[in-house]
């Protein structure tokens, strides 16, 4: 069952028209949350991460459109599937109503609501083998609009393709100035000593939710630095460890990129305390 503007339908059916902003011109943007237990973790970093989009967007937001009330219409969903006290994934998706070309008709919206199970409530480290490369063939611009989670999302697809064919588990992002921005769904760490860096906003990262908790835990530690710089290409093969980030999966440990070989010390360490946060 999907949630598109309050009305709860099954999937199947024919809600988005051909003409649909999000589908013709990549003219929408997303949260995917995570729900643990029916608890949506971090929804109020999610909600105001959605509004700034929004207006960056210049989008339209309704009236009704509260923390309190886009809370109610997950929660809503949930309960249409039966997930209300279970863990989920769901995707909001904002839209500019249908009309216009380039220039849309109007800046009001539509919203769209799916949910999917999960088997996890806590998050766990995965220590088995995980392989990344650089994916080289497009690049991101950085900027403002990179930060956001839009639909224009081409790049993470064709990457997403030549990962599997190269037989690589992700593939790590470069900008106009090659320098590194992230996973293909993740916010990429690099360790190195008591030292953890991670890209700036200013390069092109998605504003993750999860980055923004491992950064406000590292700078809580009085034994680690946090570090907001760009990383080259060259410093990956000079780390301790690398890291990615995202909300579903938590912190995924990269265990090799091209020859070199990292630990997963720190990265084990930090998902314990990004649980008990969660827990407390």
């Amino acid at each position: 069952m999907i949630n598109f503007n309050g009305n709860i339908s099954e999937s199947s059916t024919n809600l988005l028209s051909v003409n649909n902003r999000g589908f013709a011109y990549g003219d929408a943007l997303f949260e995917t949350l995570k729900i643990v237990n029916g608890r949506i973790l971090y929804w109020e970093d999610h909600y105001f991460r959605l509004m700034a989009s929004m207006r960056i967007l210049r989008m339209d937001i309704p009236m009704n459109f509260t923390l309190e009330f886009i809370e109610e219409e997950i929660v809503k969903t949930l309960k249409a599937n039966n997930l209300e006290n279970n863990s989920a994934r769901v995707k909001l998706t904002i839209n500019r109503k249908t009309g216009g070309l380039y220039d849309p008709e109007k800046n009001e919206v539509d919203y769209l609501i799916t949910v999917n199970s999960l088997n996890e409530n806590s998050y766990f480290i995965n220590e088995g083998i995980y392989t990344v490369d650089l994916f080289k063939d497009f690049f991101i611009a950085p900027g403002l609009l990179s930060n956001i989670k839009t639909n224009n999302r081409i790049l993470n697809v064709v990457g997403s393709i030549y990962a599997r064919e190269n037989e690589l588990n992700n593939c790590l992002i470069l900008n106009t100035n090659k320098a590194v921005v992230e996973g293909l769904n993740a916010n990429i760490f690099l360790v190195k000593g008591k030292s953890i860096k991670t890209p700036p906003l200013d390069d092109g990262c998605i504003k993750g939710i999860l980055r923004k908790q491992i950064i406000d835990i590292i700078n809580d530690s009085s034994e680690l630095e946090l570090n907001e710089s760009s990383i080259s290409p060259f410093e990956l093969q000079k780390a301790d460890e690398l890291f990615l980030t995202n909300v579903i999966t938590g912190i995924q440990p990269i265990s090799q990129y091209r020859k070199k070989k990292f630990a997963t010390t720190l990265a084990s360490s930090l998902l314990d305390k990004l649980n008990n946060k969660i827990n407390s």
